[in-house]
Order: structure tokens, then C-alpha cells, then sequence
């Protein structure tokens, strides 16, 4: 049977793993959130020069047809 000693640091020792668990999942989970965003903001600015292109080659067509 442990003792109570081992058996408290053995809780302890889980507790800390459990944390150090917790750490890292929040971590990822940050890193995660900004790579989304990054990739969101990508995604936007390439949506806008896609619409700046077009508009500026519908512009270009009306005054070549003028």
C-alpha cells in the first residue's frame, strides 16, 4: 500500500501534467485562432484585388468602346 506521502505527490505530479496539458492546448488553440485570422485577412485582400482588377477592366472596356 503507498503511503500517504507517495500517494500526494503522485496527485501532485498528475496535477502538474494536467496544467502543463492545459498550457499547451490553450497555446495550440491561440496559434490555431491567429492562423485563422491571417488566413482570413488573406482571403479578404485577395478578394479585394480580385474586385479593383475587375472593376478596373470593366472601366477599360467602357472607354476603349467610347
Amino acid at each position: 500500500m503507498a503511503s500517504h506521502d507517495q500517494s500526494f505527490k503522485a496527485g501532485e505530479a498528475k496535477g502538474q501534467t494536467q496544467e502543463k496539458s492545459n498550457q499547451m492546448m490553450s497555446n495550440i488553440g491561440d496559434k490555431a485562432q491567429g492562423a485563422k485570422d491571417k488566413t482570413a485577412h488573406t482571403a479578404q485582400a485577395a478578394k479585394d484585388k480580385t474586385q479593383q482588377a475587375a472593376q478596373a477592366a470593366k472601366e477599360n472596356v467602357k472607354s476603349t468602346q467610347s
